[in-house]
């Protein structure tokens, strides 16, 4: 094993670009995942989640960038606080680089808030490579949206170089040129990484949440912060390990449209009416409906099940008996394993975000779709979950079997990263201990 002094514990893989970086660190993610997270190239993440033309929507770029460095940041900090190595593909003086070489100005009035926000690491893994290799490279990778040219790339080493000139880093450099197995046997030695086999316990994780609450109530924003998360963080720090959700909002979705196409042919619409630019559901038997659904929809997931693996199964209910009569529908395969945590706001705040989230381009997204008020009023003004939930955690009786629950106040909206990392886990946690 290469001799280190100073064992680095945040690390930085940089390079030109299909060099490698991404498959590297994608084998220490699948081999070495006890020891180490990898955090994704975040300039790439950041451009494929909002659509983003990498060379000309640089403007829209740099303020996404500038939005996601404290979620970066807080990644970073949470896996080093778990104990592990944290590998983190790319950074911003990379990103600063590229701007210089495209003489784009965009982050030019942001640079001491950019200083501020991203972390200097501790050491900077550079995979050496020609211009030519990489242009090679990109070419047979086939990602024409993200391939640069090697004048740019020639400006863009420069640049760099300036960077770490100016700052106080530390660079190890690795011959990128040669074999994969040469390249990913050096780095693997360099980090001191040591493959171990470990199993994933049955019991380490959650192996399937009911995530209930109101419409907009914050269900799929939990979802989408814990995706963003790293599994390892995830798996220690939440009891969440690789995610699979089912949620039966497309389901119903699917039905609106398909009454719409029933209408175009002349006959009545079955389950729904349009209202004002929505729908409203017209038959209540449509909810057991769903939950069936649910059932076929996870029974192979459930069958082919994995250890460190969670099932997240997500929906709303309301009405004098919407919860009670959902829950004593999920088929026995789901509720032997499933713990429940609802996600608790009141009727009013709930009709807020609701009005809040509505994406009228995109109203058949789980984060963008909206229920119209009389709706929401009919259908979940009533919620039962407090009738069969009086604690604040515990466990409830469904089909003979004690239901392990916890219900998480989520008032205020946050949108801090470090409040929600405190209120998920402080709630399971709470789900934890129930279920023990």
């Amino acid at each position: 094993m290469t001799d280190m002094t100073n064992r680095p514990q945040h690390i930085v893989v940089e390079g030109l670009p299909a060099v490698g970086k991404s498959e590297l660190l994608a084998l220490i993610e699948r081999f070495y995942s006890d020891q180490a997270v990898v955090l994704p190239e975040m300039v790439k993440e950041v451009v494929l989640r909002d659509g983003l033309d990498l060379f000309t929507d640089r403007s829209a770029l740099a303020a996404a960038l500038l939005a996601e460095l404290p979620r970066r940041r807080q990644a970073i900090e949470m896996a080093l606080a778990a104990g592990k190595l944290c590998l983190e593909e790319s950074h911003m003086g990379v990103h600063l680089a590229y701007c210089r070489a495209l003489s784009d100005p965009s982050l030019d009035g942001h640079l001491d808030e950019l200083e501020r926000a991203a972390p200097m690491a501790d050491l900077y893994l550079r995979l050496e490579a020609a211009e030519a290799v990489s242009v090679f490279r990109q070419r047979a990778r086939g990602t024409p949206d993200f391939e640069v040219e090697e004048p740019t790339l020639r400006k863009m080493t420069q640049f760099l170089a300036s960077w770490h000139a100016g700052r106080p880093t530390r660079v190890v450099s690795v011959d990128a040129d040669r074999s994969a197995h040469e390249v990913v046997a050096e780095v693997v030695d360099l980090l001191g990484l040591q493959y171990r086999g470990v199993a994933m316990p049955n019991d380490d994780v959650f192996p399937v949440v009911l995530l209930l609450g109101r419409p907009a109530s914050g269900k799929s924003e939990l979802i989408d912060y814990m995706q963003r998360t790293p599994l390892a963080v995830r798996r220690s720090r939440y009891r969440l390990g690789t995610l699979r959700v089912v949620d039966d909002f497309p389901i119903l979705w699917r039905k609106f449209i398909e009454d719409d196409l029933w209408e175009k042919t002349g006959r009545r619409r079955l389950y729904s009416r349009a209202e004002v630019g929505n729908y409203s559901v017209t038959d209540d038997g449509i909810w057991s409906f769903l939950i069936e659904r649910l059932n076929e929809e996870v029974e192979p997931l459930l069958a082919a099940r994995r250890p460190g693996k969670t099932l997240v199964i997500e929906f709303s209910r309301g009405g004098k008996r919407g919860y009670a009569d959902a829950l004593e529908r999920l088929s026995t395969a789901v509720l032997d394993r499933a713990a429940i945590l609802y996600v608790d706001v009141p009727f009013e705040e709930s009709w807020r975000r609701n009005l809040a989230r509505y994406d009228v381009a995109r109203r058949d997204g789980i984060l963008t779709h909206s229920v119209p008020r009389k709706e929401m009023e009919r259908t979940y003004g009533d919620d039962d979950w407090h009738e069969l939930a009086r604690e604040g955690a515990g466990r409830i009786r469904v089909a003979g079997r004690e239901i392990p629950y916890v219900t998480m106040n989520n008032v205020p909206e946050l949108t801090d990263p470090r409040g929600l990392d405190t209120r998920y886990r402080e709630a399971l946690e709470r789900l934890r201990r129930a279920a023990s």
